[in-house]
């Protein structure tokens, strides 16, 4: 037997002893306070082991450090696939969750049977690397009304390829201000892979949209660049909307450059009632009733529908019930872009009315051709101050929308121009912002 057990053995086996022979003649029940604690001490230590506490589970550990994270704090996650059965939250500011790698530390929701999100994030200055979150109940990431926030080298993904039941959203700043998405993957999204809505200066580059509805949103935001991106295989590539009856309206100021546009024909499995469900499938790039857009330097091929939409949001026949809300888009500047192939199997029903009638793909560029008008009913901007076509090349129709498609025209002239370059967005911080 070790020495202290044994030591330990032949104390309590000999407490009685101890309590008698110590006790003064006479005073053999009366002792003195000193012996009593003496003794009191040596009885507790001799009670039996009380049983060791349950030792908590990955999830379990990882939603404390969530709970009791303080600024300056880095909560890892090993390699390994983590099996979540809730929600992960975090409402401390100034903290960073760091894995080893979005193939190699796996957070995964498949088995989620609490919650509406993986990880929901309402804190500043907040960091997200190099992990992954898969098979998510609803969205994968959320983040709220937050500063600073960075996501880097981070993937969201449902497992089971593109469905309607697929969570809406993989990768969603929302409501908040100096966004970095550096390094992401989208993979599976029912509404969007990557989305940043109601939000201001905000940076999305280095990532790949794939197998989502819409790859990458930029929705009723201001100030962002989009860039250095793959979308390929999502219903729609790249999605820049403004939307009415939300918090946040007046989206504008948008670039989007230099991201590979590619093959975005998947059919569009959005749940029904989504406004993405009226996205047709084949779309590389659609500005919807947003403002001073400028598209440059991109690399379109064959985006089945078209390479590039431009449109009021009256195109989709939904009807307006908000007063605050403009749905015409104005000030779109598409300059210096690649276009290859695209437009040879249209999934809207003008569209492919057009193809009909001319034997031939739809154009490089689509522009619905819906203006607002003045109080004499005059339009209110010229067709170059609603959409500027500037060099590179590309094919162009004006659907006449606002007449039912009556009289489309084929003839980009009228818009044939060069705007004013946006300026580049800088976040805190950040060094890597592209001119």
């Amino acid at each position: 037997m070790p020495f202290r057990s044994a030591l330990h053995s032949t104390i309590c086996h000999n407490t009685n002893e101890f309590q008698e022979s110590n006790a003064p003649a006479g005073m053999k029940s009366v002792r003195p306070i000193a012996a009593a604690l003496a003794i009191g001490l040596i009885v507790a230590s001799c009670a039996p082991d009380e049983p060791a506490l349950p030792e908590l589970s990955f999830e379990e550990a990882l939603q404390e450090k969530l709970i009791m994270a303080q600024p300056g704090d880095v909560i890892e996650i090993p390699a390994g696939v983590h099996e979540m059965t809730r929600s992960l939250s975090l409402n401390a500011p100034g903290v960073t969750i760091r894995g080893l790698g979005m193939d190699v530390s796996i957070l995964s929701f498949k088995n989620q049977a609490q919650g509406a999100e993986g990880l929901l994030v309402n804190a500043n200055d907040f960091v997200l690397e190099n992990l992954a979150l898969e098979d998510t109940v609803g969205d994968a990431l959320k983040i709220n009304q937050s500063e600073n926030v960075v996501i880097r080298n981070v993937r969201t993904e449902w497992t089971g390829g593109p469905l309607t039941t697929n969570g809406a959203y993989g990768i969603y700043p929302v409501q908040s201000k100096n966004i970095l998405i550096d390094g992401a993957v989208a993979i599976g999204a029912s509404d969007a892979g990557i989305y940043v809505g109601q939000s201001s200066q905000i940076i999305v580059r280095n990532s790949r949209a794939e197998y989502n509805v819409a790859g990458i949103e930029i929705e009723n935001s201001t100030f962002a660049d989009v860039y250095d991106n793959v979308a390929t295989n999502n219903t729609g590539g790249i999605l820049v909307f403004d939307l009415p009856n939300l918090p946040v309206q007046g989206g504008r100021n948008t670039r989007v450059f230099n991201n590979e546009i590619v093959s975005n024909n998947v059919d569009n499995f959005a749940p029904e009632g989504n406004i993405v469900g009226t996205v047709p499938a084949g779309t590389g790039m659609m500005v919807l009733a947003n403002d001073n857009i400028e598209i440059f330097g991109n690399r379109f091929a064959d985006n089945q529908t078209t390479n590039v939409m431009v449109v009021s949001y009256l195109i989709n026949g939904l009807p307006i019930d908000d007063p605050n809300y403009d749905p015409f888009p104005e000030a779109i500047y598409i300059h210096s872009n690649s276009f290859e192939g695209g437009g040879e199997n249209p999934d809207s029903e003008p569209l492919i009315a057009l193809q009909t009638a001319t034997g031939q793909p739809i154009p490089d560029v689509v522009w619905g051709g819906a203006i607002m008008s003045n109080a004499n009913g005059e339009p209110s901007k010229t067709f170059a101050e609603i959409l500027c076509l500037g060099e590179g090349g590309m094919s162009f129709v004006n659907l006449d929308a606002m007449n039912g498609f009556a009289a489309p025209s084929f003839d980009p002239a009228p818009h044939l121009c060069e705007q004013p370059r946006l300026r580049k967005i800088v976040l805190p911080g950040d060094a890597g912002s592209a001119e």
